[in-house]
């Protein structure tokens, strides 16, 4: 059994350097999660790793049951939970290649499943949500980045949108003047969920691109880069979550 869970967004639906022990079918109550759980170790710690768009990165962000990946991870015994997720980039310091460890969220996301807490009959249920992301973890993974030598912005507030289209330029200059620093399509319902079930969840979010209208020329995103970013900024992931792993075991 494992404390700590990875869940892998695109460009990390396989995670190098895990020692697979084994891969487990998960059932819940919500469906089937996005695939089989992956135990292994990781710099010598178990841990439990999930690839959010499945294996064959084959479901797109507003069709992840996000429900049945956070139960499955619970019922597994995680306790901590760091979210991957690929953002395109609003302020000026998050450019191409920037990894990030934002503070807050905003949800523009439509008719995902939202909530365990809404089944007939049950007790209207408020779950607190001042501050989305666990506090100790998101310092936990700044630090491992210092230690690291990976440079990050270590706050910032990422806009969830609906996907799977990117925005258009009027959207994102929406969500500037919203207050937002990046954009993403998965981060929500996903950190919800995980505060319902008290996990500490965290994310790191590494910029693969502008986001429409904010990048240079005519403001286009040019999608060939976008896979060059996603294999630069993952390898520096790689190298935070080694130390993160590390420092676990310090």
């Amino acid at each position: 059994m494992s404390g700590i869970a990875i869940i892998g967004g695109s460009g990390l639906t396989q995670l190098e350097g895990l020692d697979i022990v084994r891969r487990e079918v998960v059932h819940t109550p919500y469906g089937e999660p996005s695939g089989p759980v992956t135990h292994g170790i990781l710099h010598g710690r178990e841990v439990v790793f999930l690839a959010r768009h499945g294996y064959g990165h084959t479901i797109p962000p507003h069709k992840v049951n996000y429900r049945a990946n956070i139960w499955a991870l619970k019922s597994l015994g995680v306790e901590r939970v760091v979210a991957v997720n690929s953002v395109g980039g609003i302020s000026e310091d998050m450019a191409p290649g920037t990894l990030a460890i934002p503070d807050q969220i905003v949800d523009y996301t439509w008719g995902r499943a939202h909530t365990f807490f809404d089944g007939d009959g049950a007790p209207v249920t408020h779950v607190e949500f001042t501050y989305p992301y666990c506090g100790d973890l998101r310092r936990a993974l700044i630090e491992a980045g210092r230690e690291a030598g990976v440079p990050l912005r270590e706050r910032g507030t990422y806009a969830a949108t609906q996907g799977p289209r990117l925005e258009t330029a009027a959207e994102i200059e929406r969500l500037a003047r919203d207050g937002c620093d990046m954009v993403g399509m998965t981060g929500m319902p996903e950190a919800a969920l995980a505060r319902e079930l008290d996990l500490c969840y965290a994310c790191c979010a590494v910029v693969v691109n502008w986001a429409a209208g904010r990048g240079p020329g005519d403001g286009r995103i040019p999608m060939t880069e976008i896979e060059r970013w996603l294999r630069e900024g993952m390898a520096r992931v790689r190298r935070l979550l080694e130390r993160l792993f590390g420092s676990f075991g310090d």
